[in-house]
């Protein structure tokens, strides 16, 4: 049944411990970070503008501000106010991105624009819920799910795992929405530290514990709903989420029928992985301060993708983390996967790996050598010449279509 009022950040509920089949009250979905304080700009010449703040000098057409407070502000007119200094601030014009994207983010409250999610899920064919789910370690985890309508039987299951920084109500609903409009009930949560889940933003301290969080879930959707338990299972996983669902087939080897990895986060590409001695050092300061957001590294989301309007589009993610990777995070991710890539000859499920092979976060390298080494019997694999990370929502429309045809042909010939 869709829900009755998905536009708005109050639901019914039912039973929190419970699937997403219930909905939980009172999903607060405010924006993220500190407050901003607002300067007010008058031009009064093209040489020559006035900043009513606490103190101003003309430098060249420029002016160089002190100021008290610590944040950056940001005018109306398009102009920010960028530290030098913590006290010193000057005034520079925003580019042409970013005022782009301030203006939609006025009118679009979610990815695909103003419509509310009742009646954008109706527009497409499909029936969704949303609700919290507690884990056994006690963390409430935000859910979703994306269903064929209740006219149609779902034909098949899938149990999806967003990757790193990302969350499961911006624009990696696509997915399971174009699955769930043929025929699959799929069913995800934002992970630990991730969209509207409990956890310090962005912070990951134990994968395992992560993946356990995901299994018991994903029993808790497949036990509750008579109508699911009999049909086929596949785990679906995008990037980091694709190492996870590798984790969680090692421990539940017979659970699913098979699985797709979308870019899997088997090994960090080397082109994003910080250089020798950074790891080294990061793991000593990682012992003090895990939580600490000073990891260099490039932004993932600009290098992931590809069409301009739709790097716009996820740069307005509410809920996207705008920090460095903590150095808790990144160490884990390196563990985990330097655990996984040892473990590619221990894979034995029928799955499908897709892969840009101009993808500079993770490696396309390291999915033919998952495909190459696996020991399953049914395995497929599929390199996309320039595509880059986000092959499901970063790519070009076109390409985005070649994709999902490779996804949907595969679960069509086993469900």
């Amino acid at each position: 049944m869709v829900p009755s009022d998905t536009g708005s950040v109050h639901t019914k509920f039912q039973s929190e411990n419970c699937c997403p089949q219930n909905k939980y009250p009172n999903v607060v979905t405010g924006g993220l970070g500190e407050k901003s304080e607002t300067a007010q700009i008058t031009f009064q010449s093209e040489t020559s503008r006035n900043l009513s703040i606490h103190r101003r000098t003309q430098v060249k057409g420029l002016e160089k501000t002190i100021r008290q407070s610590k944040f950056i502000s940001t005018t109306e007119n398009g102009l920010n106010l960028i530290p030098k200094t913590p006290q010193i601030k000057y005034l520079i014009p925003r580019n042409r991105e970013q005022k782009m994207e301030d203006e939609q983010k006025k009118s679009q409250p979610f990815y695909w624009g103003n419509t509310t999610e009742e009646e954008y899920y109706i527009e497409q064919g499909i029936k969704s819920t949303k609700s919290y789910y507690t884990s056994p370690r006690g963390l409430k985890l935000f859910t979703r799910s994306w269903q064929p309508p209740s006219s149609t039987p779902p034909r098949g299951i899938i149990c999806m795992v967003h990757g790193y920084g990302n969350d499961i109500s911006w624009t990696f609903q696509a997915t399971p929405i174009f699955l769930a409009q043929n025929g699959f009930a799929c069913f995800a949560l934002d992970l630990q530290g991730h969209g509207l889940s409990q956890g310090l933003k962005a912070y990951v301290p134990n994968v395992d514990l992560v993946v356990e969080d995901c299994i018991s879930f994903f029993n808790c959707v497949l036990t509750q709903d008579p109508i699911l338990q009999n049909l086929p299972r596949f785990l679906y996983g995008e990037s980091m989420g694709g190492a996870i669902c590798l984790l969680i087939h090692f421990k539940t080897p017979d659970f699913f029928k098979g699985a797709i990895f979308i870019a899997p986060m088997c090994k960090i590409s080397e082109k994003v992985r910080p250089k020798w001695p950074i790891p080294e050092i990061l793991t000593i300061f990682a012992r003090f301060a895990p939580t600490l957001p000073i990891v260099p590294t490039a932004d993932l989301m600009q290098k992931s993708v590809k069409v301009p309007e739709k790097k716009i589009i996820a740069a307005m993610n509410p809920m996207r983390y705008l920090g460095k990777p903590r150095l808790g995070t990144v160490i884990e991710l390196l563990r985990v996967t330097d655990y996984v890539s040892r473990k590619l000859t221990d894979v034995k499920l029928p799955f499908i790996v897709l892969h840009g092979n101009a993808d500079v976060v993770t490696d396309p390298d390291v999915s033919r050598e998952l495909y190459e080494l696996s020991k399953s019997e049914d395995k497929t694999i599929k390199i996309y010449d320039g595509m880059l990370h986000s092959l499901l929502f970063g790519e070009t429309d076109e390409n985005i279509t070649i994709v999902r045809g490779h996804i949907l042909k595969w679960l069509n010939d086993r469900c």
